[in-house]
């Protein structure tokens, strides 16, 4: 038995939503207070699993935990005392990997098994282990286990041969209580990057030029508390920006930082969908036409990788021939082959996938294999004739809070059913 999602299809999105704190920076933040033995509070969490997993990791290491309110926890980190997060809880995320900097940096030592996560083709942490290296770690790899040990962690200059979210911030976790001055270049510029940077230096610690391609990392003794509210999700809101695009409907997506959607924004007017932009808002308005359209991802202030399968759903709504390529995962158009059963007509050659829009879809049986492509399905579903069915939605309960209610209070039918 597992749980499923069943939509029945050509319906419309309608109405407002409030876009839920940002994953991609809280499965971050929360390992980076193990970095301190003070109490830290961390507002704005989104009710994902992916959170419920570190907390209980944390709790395992010996952090007493607390929700103050539904999106808020407290922290108290006095009493971590581990090095050895359960291996049975790291195989669950990907993100789980920020556990190596933030250990390393408080106890000079870690023991954790490769992350979990999506299969989304090869995303090897040899940037992780070329920063911690550099710092003055020994990293060896026996029998499945990561063990980096460091007598002294000392500041260093890095340079990142691949532009890396997950390498930036570990090496920022590691350094931050390293002696002297650590220099990373070619960093990642996301804004999850900034929001973390933000939560350390509020603990005490020294980052500056987050958000640039140089962060330069002064070594403190140590690490205090700090009280953080985590930036909105900038992926869940392109989301719900795509998905009103998709339907035709209109939809004002709140407390969001529109700069941070720059891209999205640009390629969905591109594509025809008319916006209004406020100050923390973005409104979709239905288009009776969309355009074919040429879309590339690419590391951030590029189109989001996290959303092509969405905006690839969108495409095929366009009338004639676009163009979309893939350029930061190599297995991330898994979602392709069950768009296909919906009667999408899309073709893949390399990294490229050349999507002949305007056909009509119609509802099928679909299996998430990742978090992103099964929100696509959503999308997908929303857009086809019929009813749909999308299993393996574990997946997407890795990144969006109960979805299905999500979408409920844009006036869609979707349930979440059991199926054998």
């Amino acid at each position: 038995m597992q749980q499923c999602l069943r939509i029945i299809g050509r319906q419309k999105t309608s109405g407002s939503i409030k876009i839920n704190g940002a994953k991609n920076s809280a499965v971050a933040i929360l390992p980076a207070s193990l970095l301190t033995g003070s109490v830290v509070k961390v507002e704005n969490l989104p009710g994902i699993t992916d959170i419920h997993s570190l907390v209980r990791i944390l709790s395992a290491l010996g952090a007493k935990i607390s929700y103050t309110t539904e999106t808020s926890l407290e922290l108290d980190l006095s009493g971590v005392d581990s090095f050895y997060p359960p291996p049975e809880l790291v195989n669950q995320l990907r993100a789980s990997y920020y556990l190596m900097g933030s250990l390393l940096g408080r106890f000079g030592q870690v023991d954790i098994p490769m992350p979990g996560g999506c299969d989304l083709g090869p995303r090897p942490i040899d940037q992780h282990i070329k920063g911690f290296s550099a710092l003055g770690a020994s990293v060896d790899l026996e029998k499945g286990f990561i063990k980096i040990r460091a007598k002294k962690l000392k500041g260093a200059h890095i340079y990142l041969d691949v532009v890396s979210v997950g390498a930036t911030v570990n090496i920022m976790l590691a350094a931050v209580l390293a002696e002297g001055k650590t220099v990373l270049e070619n960093a990642a510029k996301e804004p999850e990057i900034v929001d973390v940077a933000n939560f350390l230096n509020a603990m005490g610690a020294n980052v500056k030029g987050a958000g640039t391609d140089v962060i330069k990392i002064q070594g403190v003794k140590e690490l205090g508390g700090a009280d953080h509210i985590v930036i909105p999700d900038r992926i869940e809101a392109g989301t719900f920006l795509i998905a009103a695009a998709a339907t035709g409907g209109e939809v004002l997506v709140k407390d969001v930082i529109p700069k941070h959607l720059d891209s999205i924004i640009a390629k969905l007017k591109e594509v025809g969908v008319e916006m209004d932009i406020g100050l923390d808002s973005v409104l979709v308005k239905a288009s009776n036409h969309l355009i074919p359209s040429d879309v590339k991802t690419f590391p951030y202030p590029g189109f989001p990788t996290d959303l092509q399968p969405h905006m690839m759903v969108l495409l095929t709504c366009a009338k004639g021939t676009s163009l979309l390529t893939e350029n930061v995962f190599e297995r991330r158009f898994r979602h392709v082959e069950e768009l296909i059963k919906l009667g999408a007509h899309i073709k893949l050659e390399g990294r490229s996938a050349i999507i002949e829009g305007g056909h009509e879809l119609t509802g099928a049986q679909l299996q998430s294999m990742d978090l992103r492509g099964g929100a696509s399905f959503i999308i997908a579903a929303l857009i086809s004739e019929g009813e749909t069915i999308i299993r393996g939605i574990e997946h997407i309960d890795r990144g969006y809070e109960k979805i299905e209610d999500r979408f409920a209070a844009l006036g869609i039918k979707i349930d979440r059913i059991v199926q054998e």
